[in-house]
Parts: structure tokens; sequence; C-alpha cells
């Protein structure tokens, strides 16, 4: 999944579509009776629309603020992945022997770090695994429940019987392995991302606020205009209702949405890469930047 430049309107407005279709009906009932009904004595003072307006402001924008940090931490970790995968096969490729046999091994790091970049984001959307990833571990006789896992100690297992065969120098050794402790790492802090929801309550709380305050918005309303009343009462909530949804889009990064990291465009640049250290040729085709802003 790739972070669309142009994420539909429409996309958008799907996710909302039941909590606008209540509103719109509550404005123009309310609407409604507030002019003409059995409702047109009853004033609500505007302090208290006011008050519960600020309580909700504060709320959402602690809920974005905390979203935010979660999707731009995700996207960090994957700023490091693509860093420690270029250093883990440059040193490969340096500290091996200036041999077939060296060049061999370095490439088959390339390939194999390619594959954990695809099967870490499979494994975080929670995705069946690409064919790419499936004909690794087929041709490995291996397999696991955490296939990125596994391939780490793949990488490890190589090492060593690298460092065995070319009597690799020790300090050579530990740099390697600090590259692939760094990409474990990087491994837990999507997991710790991934399996750590957002606390439940906290959104029933703003929900229920949204909707205590398109409640009380049509009563403390001057009654001049119905059109304008029932206006401000559907946008207003609405408006709510959007910052809400967009905090919800951001604070999962790996839930297969457009709004996502964008894990498989950065495991095929990541992949063309570490082929071309090793004198490969691309395998991937590598869409053009894309940002990502609603239309």
């Amino acid at each position: 999944m790739l972070i669309k430049k142009r994420i539909s309107i429409i996309y958008f407005l799907r996710t909302v579509r039941w909590d606008m279709l209540a509103i719109i009906c509550y404005a123009l009932l309310a609407g409604s009776f507030d002019h003409y009904g059995i409702l047109s004595q009853v004033s609500i003072p505007l302090a208290l629309t006011s008050f519960a307006g600020t309580v909700l402001s504060l709320l959402l924008a602690f809920r974005t603020s905390q979203s935010y940090e979660r999707w731009w931490e995700a996207r960090v970790v994957w700023g490091a992945i693509v860093n420690d995968s270029r250093t883990l096969v440059r040193q490969v490729k340096l500290f091996m022997p200036q041999t077939a046999e060296g060049l061999a091994v370095a490439k088959e790091f390339a390939r194999r770090q390619g594959v954990w970049c695809f099967a870490l984001g499979e494994s975080l959307r929670k995705l069946d695994h690409s064919d790419k990833v499936t004909s690794y571990f087929a041709k490995s006789g291996t397999d696991s429940g955490n296939k990125p896992n596994m391939i780490i100690n793949h990488h490890s297992d190589a090492l060593a019987a690298a460092t065995e065969q070319f009597k690799l120098d020790p300090n050579k050794q530990v740099q390697i392995d600090a590259t692939l402790a760094r990409l474990c790492d990087s491994m837990g802090k999507c997991e710790r991302i991934k399996n750590t929801v957002f606390p439940r309550a906290y959104s029933v709380l703003i929900h229920f606020l949204i909707y205590v305050l398109m409640t009380l918005l049509p009563f403390g309303l001057e009654d001049q205009s119905k059109l304008v009343e029932i206006s401000l009462t559907i946008i207003i909530p609405a408006l709510f209702i959007a910052i809400e949804q967009t905090a919800i889009l951001m604070q999962d990064p790996f839930e297969n949405r457009p709004t996502d990291t964008p894990m498989t465009q950065l495991a095929k640049t990541i992949e063309n890469t570490l082929m071309e250290i090793v004198g490969e040729p691309p395998v991937n085709q590598i869409e053009p930047p894309v940002s990502y802003f609603i239309m």
C-alpha cells in the first residue's frame, strides 16, 4: 500500500458518513422544532455551549497530537531501516574478501535483506505474504510465525558462517552484528506501535462530547434565521468529527490504508539500492515520489 498523491474526498467522507447522516438529521429536526414546535421556548446559554466546545477542542488537540506522533514515529523508524539496510550490505561487501566467494556472500545478504523489508511490512499489515517472501522461505526450508525475525536469524547464521570461512576480523564482525541489532530494534519499535492500541475510552469520550455539543448548539444560537441555525448545527459538529477522524486515520500507521507509512514503496527502494551496491540490476519499478493531501 502506498501513500497516494490524491486521497479522494469520497474515501474520507465514507469513513464519517454515519456520523454526518446523524448530524444532518438532528440539525433539520432540532432546527425546525426550535422555531415552530414544542422546543421553541427552550433556550440554553451560549456560554454552556462554548464551554463544551472548549473542552472538546482541548481533547481533540491532544488526540491529534498523539496520533501524529505515532504516525511520524513509524516513518522515522522506517527511515532508520532504509539507512541500516544500506549500511549492512555495504559493510558485508567491504569486509568480505574481494573475491567471487566474498561477493556472493554480499549478494546473498542483499537479497535476504530485501526480502526482510517486504516481510516486515506485510507482517505489520497482517497481509498474506507475497511470492517474494514465500519463495524465500520455501528455498531456505524454514518457516516461522514471525518471518522478519527468522530472516534476521538467517543473517546471523550467515555472518557466523562467513566469519568461520573467511577468518573475518572480530572487529568487523562486531560492526556487522551491531547493524543487525539496530535492524532488530527497528522491527521491535514497529511491533510496539502496531500492538499498542489507542485507549478506546478516549475516543468514546470525544465522540460523546461532539454529540453533546451538537445537542446544545441549536438552543444556544439566535433564532432569527432557521437556515443559519441549521447550517451551523451541521458545520460545527462536522468539523469536530473530521478532526477526530483524521486523528483516527493517523493513529494506526500499519493498517493498510491510504494514509499508511508507505512500506511497500520503501521496501522496493531499499531492495533496488541494495542490488545496486552489490552490482546487480534493480528488480523493482519505483513510482514517482508522492505527497499526502486530500482532494
